[in-house]
């Protein structure tokens, strides 16, 4: 990766957390929101970090602690944050994690971050389920914004399937369980966040 190159964090926040039901970006972890340690993690490799984040819940007192960046777009799910973001800086590449992953730590950051492809819109890891891309803590590059809006454009808004259809680099988790995410209480009792870590 050239040393020019700008890297922005962003940390989707804008879920609506129906089957936590809860707010999971308030999923306390050591006195901390969750939605804290997800931006304190990219804080330490990155110089800028924003939240993404739905236009009603840009006055949510959690949310406002940090830089937003307010959604243009509505029933995309997390493309609607992360399209958004890059015409935001369209100049910038994007390191994204979800706020709802709570076992991804500064080893998983760090790892994505050394192995960055220069010359494909995205790297991302393996699932450790399927081998397929895990958008939600990946890598955009500055091109990849064109390469979304063409997916858009066709009506394919999962991040999933469009790195799927795309050149991207591939890496293999260090850690197997780092991507697990929470989306219910069973999955919360299940992780480090649950567990107090």
């Amino acid at each position: 990766m050239t040393g020019a190159e700008r890297i922005n964090g962003l940390v989707l926040a804008g879920g609506q957390s129906r089957r936590m039901g809860k707010d999971k970006a308030s999923l306390e972890r050591d006195g901390r929101s969750q939605l804290q340690h997800a931006v304190e993690l990219l804080q330490a490799s990155l110089a800028r970090v924003f939240v993404s984040t739905r236009a009603e819940q840009q006055d949510d007192p959690l949310r406002r602690q940090f830089e937003c960046i307010v959604d243009r777009y509505d029933d995309m799910g997390p493309l609607a944050g992360i399209l958004t973001a890059m015409e935001h800086s369209p100049e910038s590449g994007w390191l994204v994690l979800a706020c709802d992953l709570p076992n991804v730590d500064s080893a998983v950051i760090d790892y994505l971050l050394d192995n960055i492809s220069e010359s494909r819109p995205f790297t991302a890891y393996a699932s450790s389920y399927d081998g397929l891309p895990e958008p939600l803590c990946a890598y955009y590059a500055p091109a990849a914004c064109d390469v979304i809006r063409q997916f858009a454009e066709s009506g394919v808004t999962c991040p999933r399937k469009i790195m799927i259809r795309s050149d991207t680099k591939l890496l293999q988790q260090p850690d197997p369980a780092a991507l697990d995410n929470v989306n219910t209480p069973e999955d919360l009792r299940g992780s480090r966040l649950g567990a107090g870590s």
